[in-house]
């Protein structure tokens, strides 16, 4: 039976009409090679947005067209692969089957369920207030779901919520904004923010305290939003939890399975304990998880046998973060991203005396180049140009670079930020359903969020 043409079809359709106008007549000044990588760009961003074909084919068709048609390097291309990003979200693959394996998460989960899985409200609420916490002493968001979204599963099992409910997809959805979202506003506990850090600092020798950059982001980005997060999912995912189910007893445990939950507990407790002290050690985090799965996969002494290895990984998600990174290094590499910042300077309203509507811009600006290069590629756009910026607006350096993390911890679709995707994979719930959520949470956002924070910023001394 022929598929429905639907708005997402057709999106697609105009999607491949501008590319092909793009790339056969490549206007606007740009060369032939700028026109056909931002086509490939244009249509690789709408697949994934709409959802037509899995992700990770869009992410093979996508590479199929840089290399056949020549718009980059193999190097360059594959570079993805090589990044630590992309080792954290296969050993977080590991070490998440080997927590559920073990039935370490549903022990975890037996131990939380009296204190917040009385109700729907204090399931998602305790879920997300766990993850913001974590925020502050674990530095990787993947890292985070590793660790809460098996539990927070084993939590919904416990409660009631069986796959594909309203209540356990509310859960997963939360988890995954929750493990994410408000770790914008704490410096080294995102990818995007130490890109930032590390690019003011390189070029234009500005340095931010991590008390400045908290007291200036956690209040609203952190704490508002991530209050607003939890009324989405519950107005948006409405269930409640069987009172029975809840306060059921866990289940008995043998001897061998209380041995494994140890042994999976202390490699855990090992691996939290590197990813923690980062910045003493010097270890990057991807590479402790390499090293943790090691561990957990070795015979006689992990508790994931190494039959099972690609079951416990999602290589169609590991090509989708790949792709992701390529695609924001093709954007740089092709000078797409230094054409997409001018356009987006001259075309929005900065002059000097007009702070609010300076502001606002800034944040848009950040926002709509987060949708094309995807977030962590936001920082390495628009950094260079910071100077330019301020000259233009009348604003502070430093003002001018931090409105980038009210624009690319705005964030639409899982397409533009690797850590959610991993973590509804994870959870085995419909990637899909994070949109039904951020959609409206990046309108309120800009809409109510964005003012707010300029009067915040206002009350601090910035303007």
């Amino acid at each position: 039976m022929p598929q429905k043409f639907t708005f997402r079809h057709s999106l697609l359709l105009t999607a491949l009409v501008l590319g092909a106008a793009l790339a056969l007549l490549h206007p606007g000044g740009l060369t032939p090679l700028q026109g056909q990588s931002a086509a490939a760009v244009l249509v690789t961003l709408v697949l994934w947005a709409t959802g037509l074909i899995p992700p990770f084919l869009t992410a093979l068709i996508f590479f199929s067209a840089i290399l056949v048609l020549k718009l980059d390097t193999p190097a360059n291309t594959f570079a993805g692969f090589g990044s630590a990003a992309v080792w954290l979200i296969i050993s977080g693959f590991v070490i998440g089957a080997a927590i559920a394996a073990s039935g370490l998460s549903k022990r975890l989960a037996a131990l939380l369920a009296p204190m917040i899985a009385h109700s729907y409200l204090a399931l998602v609420a305790g879920l997300t207030i766990t993850a913001m916490l974590l925020g502050f002493i674990m530095p990787s968001s993947i890292g985070r779901a590793i660790v809460l979204v098996p539990i927070g599963m084993a939590l919904a099992e416990q409660a009631g919520l069986e796959k594909g409910s309203n209540g356990r997809i509310g859960i997963a959805v939360a988890l995954a904004i929750a493990c994410n979202v408000p770790s914008f506003a704490i410096l080294p506990s995102n990818i995007p923010n130490m890109i930032l850090a590390g690019a003011a600092e390189q070029i234009h020798h500005q340095h931010f305290s991590y008390t400045e950059y908290l007291a200036l982001h956690y209040p609203l980005l952190g704490v508002v939003k991530s209050a607003i997060t939890v009324a989405l999912v519950l107005i948006l995912f409405p269930d409640r939890v069987s009172q029975r189910a809840a306060s059921r007893s866990p289940e008995p445990v043998s001897h061998e399975q209380q041995q494994l939950q140890i042994r999976v507990g202390v490699i855990l407790i090992a691996t939290l304990l590197l990813w923690m002290t980062d910045s003493l050690h010097g270890i990057n985090p991807a590479w402790v998880g390499i090293v943790a799965s090691v561990v957990l996969l070795l015979p006689g002494v992990g508790v994931v046998p190494p039959k099972n290895f690609n079951a416990s990984i999602d290589f169609g998600t590991t090509l989708f973060v790949a792709a992701a990174l390529s695609l924001g290094a093709l954007i740089n590499s092709s000078g797409l991203g230094t054409i997409l910042g001018s356009t987006l300077e001259r075309v929005l309203p900065l002059a000097e005396g007009r702070d609010f509507v300076n502001f606002m811009s800034l944040t848009v600006m950040s926002f709509l180049t987060a949708l094309v290069t995807t977030i962590p590629g936001v920082p390495t756009v628009l950094t260079p140009m910071a100077q330019t910026l301020a000259d233009h607006s009348g604003m502070s350096l430093p003002a001018v670079l931090m409105t980038q993390v009210i624009g690319f911890s705005t964030l639409v679709f899982p397409y533009q930020v690797g850590p959610i995707v991993v973590a509804m994979n994870l959870s085995g719930e419909r990637l899909g359903a994070v949109v039904r959520v951020t959609l409206p949470l990046a309108a309120i956002t800009l809409l109510v969020l964005t003012p707010l924070d300029y009067l915040w910023w206002h009350l601090l001394g910035w303007f």
